[in-house]
């Protein structure tokens, strides 16, 4: 991979807000000598993913026409998002039994175009990764290939940043909708603890 490359690698990923927040995320190496198009990474998806984001993606969809209703209609959406809660936690549950320990890192920040995570050993650039991201706080998981565009020496080893290669689009959206959704919590905290040294 050239520099110049590289420096387009990083500005596609800047194009989406990325947020900063703790996530677990298998990373694990593709192999080298194999081609991969998209059709073999749908292929290659295990079903709990795929099932997962089929799920966010119809509850999106039946929820949104009921959202502009109130009254009775209103009490129907508090109703189905609480059922869509139970259904999250019990996908919750199923996909972490997708976390494989010898390929566990701590995540570090996320977003549409790719995450950043950490590990004690370095990855090489432009190497090709399977990468299973797990942000439970909001039920959240996603099966997507990746390409390391930017390795940093950090304190406790090595923070990697990963653009997305191949990503289904309805996941895609589910990690901007994530993101945007940790960023208005961490903005109430904010506003909250302002007020809290203000008063």
């Amino acid at each position: 991979m050239t520099k110049s490359d590289n420096l387009q690698k990083l500005e596609q990923f800047n194009e989406f807000f990325t947020i900063e927040h703790e996530f677990g995320v298998n990373v694990s190496l593709l192999a080298k000598e194999k081609t991969y198009d998209y059709q073999s990474f749908i292929n290659n998806m295990p079903t709990p993913f795929k099932m997962a984001s089929d799920m966010s993606s119809l509850d999106q969809a039946a929820l949104r026409p009921l959202q502009a209703l109130s009254g009775v209609a209103g009490q129907l959406v508090d109703y189905l998002n609480h059922q869509a809660q139970k259904i999250d936690l019990l996908m919750g549950y199923i996909l972490s039994q997708q976390i494989e320990e010898e390929s566990h890192f701590q995540g570090v920040s996320f977003g549409g175009g790719g995450i950043t995570f950490s590990s004690e050993s370095s990855f090489n650039l432009g190497e090709y990764v399977e990468l299973k991201v797990f942000i439970e706080s909001d039920n959240c998981a996603v099966y997507c290939y990746g390409e390391i565009i930017e390795v940093n020496k950090h304190e406790n080893g090595y923070q990697q940043k990963v653009i997305f290669h191949f990503i289904r689009d309805d996941d895609r959206e589910i990690l901007v909708r994530a993101s945007l959704h940790k960023q208005s919590e961490q903005l109430k905290a904010l506003s909250k603890k302002r007020n809290q040294t203000t008063s």
